[in-house]
């Protein structure tokens, strides 16, 4: 696995003094030996999306916070049984599995979880709580404790042992203009009843939602086993209305449908099943982190390969990938264009079509399809993105290079089909513009190897004034991005690793600026954690070529954008609240395996 990276624009030869001996490596304890479900067995385009915007998926509150007045939803992390739409190849027979799902005292808990739908300005408490009493994680989705992770039981490194114990979790709200101790930080997780606990965790959150209309997602984000969490379910819509979404008319329910895409791979029985083992490296203890994770099982809204019929009209859908590691570049089987309205953080300027819809995971699209004129026909969502992205293997084009399709079958009703407007922004006035950043920051995305010799991801600085810090580092470094309250910053992300990350910056909303391709010296770091790593000479850094501002449908407000190979990409966002919050790669194998760094806004408090 570690022999497919090379590092792009860089000394390849520094790379190269990276790799440990395997053959230093302690034997696999179990080999992972199952049978998994074949994905051609299974219906394709028969079985009916959900639309997560239906009054029964929403949550409803289940009482009033008595110290502040406000909304309260008391939310529970719970294990179920989910059906995705599987058969068994041989009987016929449904097939179902645990997943974890988010439920209240009067809602049963579902995978996807329940939706957030609020009015701007509402604020919201949310106590969220671990009702995985009893529970642990499955044999076949197998934690690795050799991870720097929550280690509710403080058993330390224990390779080849996979862990049995509570399952820590924290719920994350994704792009919330949320004060820190709301915004579901790694280290924020408890185990049921809250028996154990991070350092921050916090038992009442407050949501704002200050933000324009937009859609967020929550999702799960204990350290070092956010990848397992979501894995397992722990995922929801959240979506915030205003005024001027009101205006414009849209498509509204039942024509409006998110879109949650996330990639699974299922055993023969179809329980879940996440890859613990690389054959490429059968000495290394089992279970093992890998460096990405692949399904082969598209799922849209918690169904395989789903069907949605629609009438010959407009419709609204809000695209959000929710995979562990899969870029969708989507197209459709007809031709026909997306008209993207809005990106991560609210809606565009102007409508723009677009062709290929390209969406990393955490990213979000808002896209308008018109399906006038077409009675009769079934449409795909085709995918085309390469895994790992962009230059890796091909979707298999029998399974992963379908998302789902739509069945133009429904007479058209009596509601008005709406015509979208130039202006997606009167009463808002134009995606503002972002000036004046008081220090440009200079951020390092790079691969490695751990204690083990596996390949690890992580993420550090590019300062030669700060030569004790400079370089790679690791989750529990020192801060190194301290802005003050109100600064306003720009951030230059150079990757120098051979794949597309998807960086996510937690409370901003940034603009991307531009990108531009860059070469530079790679030297090798050893990492506090004893893992290796590296400097990216800050002197010798050549840029290449101008640089390209993104092109219109990223020029919105953005919380996650792809940082591809061998370029420098440059964002810039204004840093409004105190606290602390973070920045990570939203491959989610790659945060929990270091690619991830906190950041403090405002003076760091002693001890931190």
């Amino acid at each position: 696995m570690i022999a497919r990276r090379q590092f792009l624009g860089v000394g390849s030869a520094a790379a190269a003094s990276l790799l440990v001996p395997m053959g230093l490596l302690p034997r696999a304890a179990r080999a992972q030996s199952v049978a998994l479900l074949d994905p051609l067995t299974q219906p394709r385009f028969v079985n009916p999306l959900p639309n997560p915007l239906a009054p029964k998926y929403h949550f409803l509150p289940t009482g009033i916070d008595g110290a502040s007045g406000l909304p309260l939803f008391e939310i529970k992390a719970q294990q179920i049984r989910h059906d995705a739409g599987l058969v068994d190849p041989v009987t016929g027979a449904r097939l179902t599995h645990t997943a974890w799902g988010y439920g209240t005292a009067l809602q049963p808990a579902l995978y996807p979880g329940y939706t957030f739908e609020l009015p701007k300005g509402l604020a919201v408490k949310v106590r969220y709580s671990n009702a995985l009493n009893g529970v642990t994680y499955p044999a076949d989705v197998p934690l690795d404790q050799t991870l720097h992770w929550a280690d509710p039981q403080n058993n330390g490194s224990l390779p080849g042992v996979p862990y049995t114990g509570p399952v820590p979790l924290v719920a994350h709200q994704h792009g919330g203009d949320t004060a820190s101790l709301s915004d579901g930080l790694p280290d924020a997780w408890a185990t049921p009843n809250n028996e154990i606990k991070g350092r921050l965790f916090n038992p009442l959150y407050q949501y704002d939602n200050s933000q324009e209309a937009t859609q967020l997602w929550y999702h799960d984000h204990a350290v070092g086993a956010t990848r397992l969490n979501v894995y397992m379910g722990l995922a929801g819509n959240y979506f915030i209305r205003d005024a001027n979404e009101l205006s414009l008319n849209l498509p509204k329910y039942p024509y409006e449908v998110p879109l949650l895409i996330q990639d699974r791979t299922f055993l023969s029985n179809g329980e879940l099943f996440y890859a613990a083992q690389d054959p490429e490296t059968p000495d290394l203890p089992v279970p093992t982190h890998l460096p990405e994770n692949f399904g082969n099982t598209i799922l849209v809204n918690g169904v395989a390969w789903p069907v949605l019929d629609v009438e010959p009209r407009k419709y609204r859908f809000r695209v959000l990938n929710g995979s562990d590691s899969r870029v969708y570049d989507m197209t459709l089987s007809n031709g026909m264009a997306f008209t993207q309205i809005g990106s991560d953080l609210g809606l565009l300027n102007s409508p723009v079509a677009v062709q290929m819809l390209s969406v990393a995971p955490g990213e979000r699209c808002d896209v308008i399809l018109d399906f006038a004129r077409m009675a009769g026909q079934t449409i795909i969502i085709n995918n085309t993105a390469n895994a790992p992205y962009p230059g890796g293997d091909p979707v298999d084009p029998a399974t992963t290079a379908q998302v789902m399709a739509f069945r133009v079958s429904l007479p058209l009703s009596g509601v008005a089909d709406p015509k979208i407007p130039a202006n997606l922004r009167p009463l808002s006035g134009p995606v503002p513009v972002l000036k004046a950043p008081v220090r440009t920051r200079k951020i390092l995305l790079f691969e490695g190897t751990d204690t083990l010799g596996r390949l690890q991801t992580m993420a550090g600085i590019v300062d030669a004034t700060r030569p004790n810090l400079n370089g790679t580092l690791v989750f529990d470094d020192p801060i190194t991005e301290n802005p003050k309250v109100g600064d306003t910053e720009v951030w230059e992300f150079y990757n120098t690793t051979a794949d597309a990350h998807p960086i996510h910056m937690h409370l901003v909303d940034f603009r991307i600026l531009n990108r531009q391709a860059f070469t530079g010296t790679i030297t090798p770091k050893t990492n506090s954690d004893g893992s290796e790593g590296g400097v990216l000479d800050e002197r010798s850094i050549k840029l290449l070529g101008k640089p390209r501002v993104p092109p219109a449908n990223e020029q919105g407000k953005k919380d996650t954008a792809k940082m591809f190979p061998g370029e420098v990409t440059r964002v810039i966002a204004k840093f409004n609240r105190p606290g602390e919050y973070l920045y990570h790669c939203h491959i989610l194998s790659h945060e929990d395996h270091e690619m991830m760094r906190p950041y403090f806004v405002g003076p760091i408090p002693p001890g931190r």
